[in-house]
């Protein structure tokens, strides 16, 4: 029979402990070599997103001062509402999607029969859990690049297609600067809502050739264009500062970790000389 073997030695836990300790603090070094990196990444892409805000802002101030003068307003009684929630595929950029999610159920808590369009994969999966059957059309694939009119006029065709709302309100993620967002509604404004308005004989507008319709479904792309601008915008300047606090953590755990391997590492030097002089006066 063999006999047992001894206990480990307290030597072969600090080795382990140091080993764990190394391979945690490599670990964070390299994610924080990738937060810095994603960090670098949206900032370059700031630029980009602003000048996509300033583009499509061109188009919806045309927008708001032809409904301005016009006197267009959305109908008191609206028994069919259209929410379209703007948000993105992409995640790591803190609360942003989950700001426009709640927003949305608060909304829909206060009209219960209202259909959601959702534009982006995270408003999608957020929505589908408690309000799946106010869901009746979702689009993906968005937030890659900066949101150009040709996608929001797509967007815009597949949405005429769910029939006649007596109200359409579009949410996104206003961009207020870069360290602050706001989840926002904004009408887009229907065909009959245009045509009730009180001046709009103000222009020259041919009501019989349903050249309402037509400028109905360009204002609603216009208003997608401009909310998923804001919303980019909004995602890339988030995904910065969740990057730089990221990174600023990493640092953070980084020297700790490096305080703790060195006294570790020096407590089992301490130990090794401790054994080697006990052994020397032993023999001695």
């Amino acid at each position: 029979m063999k006999p047992p073997l001894p206990p480990p030695s307290p030597y072969y836990r600090n080795y382990a402990t140091l080993r764990e300790i190394e391979t945690r603090l490599k670990s964070i070094k390299n994610i924080e070599k990738i937060t810095k990196t994603m960090k670098i990444v949206a900032s370059t892409r700031m630029g980009k997103a602003q000048r996509a805000i300033a583009a499509s802002r061109v188009y919806t101030e045309g927008d708001y001062e032809f409904f301005g003068v016009s006197e267009t307003k959305a109908p008191e009684e609206q028994e069919k509402t259209l929410i379209i929630a703007i948000t993105s595929d992409k995640g790591l950029c803190g609360s942003i999607h989950s700001s426009i999610a709640k927003t949305a159920r608060r909304k829909l808590a206060e009209i219960p029969n209202a259909d959601v369009v959702t534009i982006g994969d995270k408003i999608k999966v957020q929505l589908l859990r408690t309000n799946a059957q106010n869901v009746v059309l979702s689009f993906n694939g968005i937030g890659k690049e900066a949101p150009s009119f040709y996608e929001s006029s797509l967007i815009a065709d597949e949405i005429a297609k769910l029939g006649k709302y007596d109200r359409v309100e579009v949410l996104y993620n206003k961009f207020m600067s870069s360290v602050a967002f706001e989840p926002t509604y904004v009408d887009a404004f229907t065909a009959e809502s245009i045509d009730a308005s009180t001046k709009l004989s103000t222009f020259e507008v041919d009501e019989e050739s349903g050249s309402t319709s037509g400028l109905a479904q360009y204002s609603l792309a216009n208003t997608i264009l401009a909310a998923m601008s804001e919303g980019y915008a909004s995602e890339i300047a988030a995904r910065r500062n969740a990057m730089d606090n990221a990174s600023n953590n990493a640092g953070d755990m980084i020297n700790k970790y490096s305080i703790l391997y060195n006294r570790t590492r020096q407590a089992v030097i301490t130990n090794e000389l401790v054994d080697i002089i006990t052994g020397a006066s032993s023999l001695g």
